[in-house]
């Protein structure tokens, strides 16, 4: 049977997380996991009540993050990259489903970020289906 995993892609940096999903996908594609449903949301910090909505669906075995938090004048990238991990592990344990955190950063530079693109995006998707098969054995 075949692993399905919904993607949930941030679109702020888009210019980075558009080419984390399509890595995503290629990745997903060459491991032989069907992708559920992508969604899209404006950013990172917006993900939890997506992934918890995707995780609650029988269809769905895990669920793939893709986001890049890019430092600025502040802490604020650290703000939502924390707080954000924090919300998305409670979710995973509350439904006893996997999620991969495919989000770089933050303290991060946009430069960085496009470094992080493909290896990223693509071990999360890794992540995900080994934690499914991990998963399956209990």
């Amino acid at each position: 049977m075949a692993i399905k995993i919904g993607i949930v892609v941030a679109q702020f940096n888009d210019e980075i997380t558009l080419k984390m999903l399509d890595a995503a996908l290629e990745k997903a594609g060459e491991l032989g996991i069907e992708v559920f449903c992508i969604s899209k949301v404006p950013g990172v910090f917006d993900m939890p009540l997506i992934v918890d909505a995707l995780l609650s669906k029988k269809e769905i075995d895990a669920v793939v993050m893709l986001g890049a938090v890019i430092k600025g004048d502040t802490k604020h990238d650290e703000l939502i990259a924390n707080s954000t991990a924090n919300a998305i592990a409670m979710i995973s344990v509350k439904r006893g489903k996997p999620v991969a955190l495919g989000i770089t950063g933050p303290d991060m530079t946009h430069s960085q970020a496009e470094q992080r693109i493909k290896p990223s995006a693509q071990r999360a998707v890794e992540a995900a289906k080994r934690m499914v098969e991990e998963m399956q054995k209990i």
